[in-house]
């Protein structure tokens, strides 16, 4: 029997979420998308019915940085489980929410606090505790990456490798949105990501980097060579605390030259800065205003052209020989308009999502406590994959275009 679900959130991600459940009468009972600004809510729920999904989209409004609101809402809407695609900020308050209503979480992003760019997964690794007591369960980073990349790398260690030793997730973009200057995701939470110092693992401890000062071409299916920089991103945290034998791990993204150099001089006049400034007497915060002033990520789809490629590149043992293994998904932006009126990086983003929470409501992912998804069985949600649009494709024993 399906269970209702509340998924918070109403932005690209947000859009698919509540498509794709509404999609899947036996999983999903009833679904309910809430928002800070309930009118975005309505037309995601005006198209599903304008699309005809069997299951129809109820609407709500809640400020999901209070908790009584929350509550409150959870409390009339009586849901098994939270999706939770809002903004990073809002992780924890969302999470005590649902202990406090008894209620099981899911989220596709790390906490970060608002007012410093860091994320990282101990705050939320703090209530496994409680979670555990209460007989609930969370499930951290549902979405590509980090989720399925995870996955990827779970299924990779229980099926191909006796150790991993070498992980390299690789992450393209080879759209076209027509846009000078825009961002696939929240663009507030996509410049504060890459503006940073980048990260990697090596040895034992973390290396730290100047932002995008590691880079070189990455040769991706379908796409070809594209160049591509280091970046920290959260599931290399959990990864490596999950499987200790990697001596090595890498997050590794595209960008354009016209993105980088928009970027560039963004970051050179202040532009995105968290730091709060007087303008006219008030306090703002530039990277809030230049969120206000780009393109809201879920416009970009329409016509949007080109594919996604995102996968892990993993080598070590196996049998007490040297493996090598790829596994990737390519995702058509365009397939991902036809389907859910969605670009692509909010597609791959959240079909992850409604999966997550699939697996959670059958009972293929259920334990009380807080979770990464490689602490999961792999092989149901891999197969899910293969059904809900995102099929996936592997290579054993192939030169990866690593140095190792």
């Amino acid at each position: 029997m399906g269970k209702k679900v509340l998924i918070i959130g109403a932005g690209g991600v947000g859009n698919v979420v509540a498509k794709k459940c509404a999609m899947n009468p036996d999983v999903f009972s009833e679904v309910v998308l809430a928002s800070r600004t309930k009118s975005k809510c309505d037309a995601i729920a005006e198209e599903c019915a304008k699309i005809g999904l069997p299951i129809p989209v109820q609407t709500a409004q809640v400020d999901a940085d209070n908790v009584p609101e929350l509550v409150a809402l959870i409390n009339e809407v009586k849901p098994w489980m939270i999706i939770n695609v809002a903004l990073p900020y809002q992780d924890l308050t969302i999470m005590d929410a649902c202990l406090e209503t008894g209620v099981h979480y899911m989220d596709t992003a790390n906490y970060e606090p608002k007012d410093v760019a860091k994320f990282e997964y101990s705050w939320q690794w703090a209530y496994k505790e409680r979670f555990e007591q209460a007989g609930l369960m969370a499930l951290l980073g549902c979405g590509f990456d980090p989720g399925v990349t995870q996955v990827y790398t779970a299924y990779a260690n229980k099926h191909h490798f006796d150790e991993m030793h070498y992980l390299d997730i690789i992450d393209c973009n080879a759209g076209d949105h027509g846009k000078a200057f825009a961002t696939n995701f929240n663009p507030e939470i996509n410049i504060r990501e890459i503006t940073q110092n980048g990260r990697y693992w090596e040895n034992g401890e973390w290396v730290e980097i100047p932002p995008m000062s590691i880079h070189k071409a990455i040769d991706y299916p379908g796409i070809g060579p594209k160049e591509s920089y280091v970046l920290y991103h959260e599931e290399l945290e959990s990864l490596v605390k999950n499987f200790p034998t990697i001596k090595r791990a890498r997050f590794w993204m595209t960008f354009g030259q016209q993105y980088l150099t928009h970027l560039n001089v963004l970051q050179n006049v202040g532009m995105t800065s968290i730091e709060p400034i007087k303008f006219k007497g008030i306090d703002i915060v530039p990277l809030e205003f230049l969120k206000a002033v780009l393109p809201e990520p879920g416009t970009l789809g329409e016509n949007y052209t080109g594919e996604t490629s995102i996968g892990c590149q993993i080598k070590g043992i196996k049998d007490g020989k040297d493996r090598t293994y790829y596994v990737w998904n390519n995702c058509k932006h365009q397939d991902c308009w036809s389907e859910v009126q969605a670009q692509g990086v909010s597609y791959t983003t959240g079909v992850p999502a409604m999966l997550g929470a699939m697996m959670m409501i059958t009972g293929e992912w259920f334990k009380p406590g807080v979770w990464n998804c490689e602490e999961m069985n792999p092989d149901p949600f891999m197969a899910m994959l293969n059904v809900h649009g995102l099929p996936w494709n592997e290579l054993v024993d192939v030169a990866l275009p690593h140095e190792y």
